[in-house]
């Protein structure tokens, strides 16, 4: 028979702290419409944002930011599931490190996640990576802060045209947006992986 594994309490943190640090991309990683299974190192979704993290780590790090990637209770979006973990992260964060700039970094799930919780007042951006941002989603909580969203052309998993509807809605209250066309790649930045890194690390850099 199958084992069934619990739901853990509470969410995971992947650290990288640098010392004298004066602000922190939190990331947050991908998943997908319905799922119960708890997130850990076998989930493929959470192995890409893990594997960006070491990427980038140092290019932050040297400016003196440091990096943590949430680990969610469960791999499905579930009914916006993922953003109570989030904010959890956020007031984690706080209780660490004390008040510092945020920029949220998410990749799909991630970056839907990432715009529902941009209202915490330490948060002063988003950077969205092929994002799944459905018709609809609410652009409320980014008043006043700053979002760039990236998306290649030949996603089939988020919509491109959705993201580019979204930053254009997210216009009206943002203080700033922008959207970037990574060319003729998909949905899991197996492609260009250089180029998602280094947007990646660049944008943080320069809402931050």
């Amino acid at each position: 028979m199958p084992t069934e594994t619990a739901t853990p309490a509470s969410p995971a943190l992947t650290r990288r702290d640098v010392p004298g640090r004066r602000a922190l991309v939190l990331m947050l990683h991908g998943g997908t419409e319905t799922s119960t299974r708890p997130v850990d190192g076998r989930s493929a979704s959470w192995r890409r944002s893990a594997a960006m993290q070491r990427a980038i780590g140092d290019t932050l790090h040297e400016a003196g930011v440091s990096t943590w990637l949430v680990g969610y209770r469960q791999r499905g979006w579930n009914g916006g599931a993922p953003v109570e973990d989030a904010r959890w992260a956020l007031d984690e964060v706080r209780r660490e490190l004390g008040r510092l700039p945020v920029v949220l970094l998410g990749h799909s799930m991630g970056a839907r996640t990432a715009v529902h919780v941009a209202d915490d007042e330490d948060v002063v951006g988003v950077v969205g990576l092929a994002p799944w941002l459905p018709e609809g989603e609410p652009v409320g909580a980014l008043a006043g802060k700053r979002l760039l969203a990236a998306h290649g052309r030949r996603d089939r998993i988020t919509s491109p045209r959705a993201t580019r509807a979204y930053v254009e809605r997210a216009a009206k209250v943002a203080a700033e947006v922008d959207f970037v066309d990574m060319g003729p790649v998909g949905h899991y930045m197996f492609k260009r992986v250089r180029a998602w890194n280094e947007l990646a690390a660049r944008a943080s850099l320069a809402l931050l």
